[in-house]
């Protein structure tokens, strides 16, 4: 029995214990991202994919005001009403909540109902469970009450979630990915335009794994590491007389070198560096060419180390150990300051890569790195 079956039946089964009758089976996927990491705010380009661990809801109408919901993984319930004033004191509820209020403020109908969930998003490993978790309910209930909404509105209402409820102010990536991700596709989404494309990564035809390796750690690092690298982006983007650093070449950015302070001079060199790499990957891929895309990725995370210096002892050593052992490309993902690099690695050097980087990362620093393999999956839909 694969795992979406088996949490489809968990969350199926303790539905009818709790209330007595047969519900449906929705699930949103967690996602990664291959390369473009911190040019969203920048008005670039990301290329995430929908991952293999996801959220599932069993869901069902209950002809009333009220929302019942059972968290299985937390043990916990909660229930709430509708109204702006009835938000819940759970923080897990107030994503279900914010969903529903999301929905009314645009004009669609939200009805009571009872849901059960779970899920095998890791938390905490950058894979984004908050975005599977908005958009298994956005999609479930806009599937439900017949509402028709589209996709992009479905992944903006999870990411309004995120900004008015739950207190993170996320671009649109995440939830962009759990809606519109596609098994055996990458997506390459334009974050200025909303404009977006598919494109192959058949890492089984031409002998390859994704791996995530999850270093288990989080340095807390004094103020804000990531609004300052952003304030850096735009002080240079107005100094160029532009919105968004996207599409400034390295001319013009060596051009006003002597104007800027040397170390927004070197945030922006890494997005414009991280602009073409994008670009280049989509060649890649489009020519099956994985090399190149992990040539890509180890030059991506030199420049998040050492030239946006979001990258941490820990995940250095990482892609440190990924070179050493071959693997054809090893970058941190993510916002940076720990968490996971994401790994790509041909079939004939999984195994001693894993093993490799257990050993020297627990001998090193105390425990193991979590091994995640991930596979591209499809996005939020109904499990039948």
């Amino acid at each position: 029995m694969n795992t979406q079956t088996t949490l489809s039946l968990l969350v199926s089964q303790k539905f009818i214990e709790i209330f007595g009758q047969t519900p449906a089976i929705y699930s949103s996927p967690g996602r990664i991202n291959l390369i473009g990491e911190h040019t969203d705010y920048n008005g670039g380009f990301v290329f995430p994919g929908a991952v293999d661990k996801a959220i599932f809801c069993a869901i069902r109408l209950n002809g009333t005001s009220r929302v019942n919901a059972y968290s299985l993984d937390m043990n916990e319930n909660c229930s709430f009403g509708l109204n702006e004033e009835d938000k819940p004191t759970h923080s897990w509820a107030c994503y279900i909540f914010g969903v529903c209020r999301e929905m009314i403020k645009r004009g669609y109908r939200v009805e009571g109902f009872d849901a059960v969930f779970c899920g095998n998003v890791p938390l905490g490993a950058g894979m984004s469970s908050s975005a599977a978790f908005e958009c298994t309910f956005a999609f479930a209930l806009n599937d439900l009450l017949g509402h028709n909404i589209d996709r992009l509105e479905l992944a903006l209402i999870g990411q309004a979630t995120e900004h008015n409820y739950c207190g993170v102010m996320c671009g649109i990536m995440d939830q962009f990915a759990s809606m519109f991700g596609k098994e055996g596709y990458l997506i390459r989404l334009d974050c200025r335009t909303m404009e977006y494309a598919y494109f192959p990564l058949d890492t089984e035809k031409y002998g390859y794994r994704l791996v995530l390796l999850n270093s288990c750690v989080k340095h807390e690092l004094v103020g804000s590491p990531y609004n300052e690298r952003r304030s850096s982006c735009e002080r240079v983007a107005k100094h160029l007389g532009r919105n968004f650093l996207r599409g400034i070449t390295l001319d013009e950015l060596d051009a006003i070198k002597n104007e800027i302070s040397s170390e927004d001079y070197q945030r922006a060199r890494y997005v414009v560096g991280e602009e073409q790499r994008v670009l280049t990957v989509c060649e890649a891929l489009s020519e099956g060419d994985l090399e190149k895309v992990g040539e890509m990725m180890y030059a991506t995370h030199e420049g998040l180390s050492k030239e946006y210096e979001v990258s941490c002892e820990e995940l250095d050593m990482l892609v440190d150990i990924a070179k050493e052992c071959g693997v054809s490309g090893s970058r941190i993902m993510g916002g940076g300051f720990g968490g996971c690099t994401i790994n790509l690695v041909k079939e004939e050097l999984y195994d001693n890569f894993i093993a490799t980087a257990i050993e020297k990362f627990a001998n090193r620093y105390g425990h193991a790195p979590e091994i995640i393999p991930i596979v591209i999956s499809d996005g939020a839909h109904r499990v039948e």
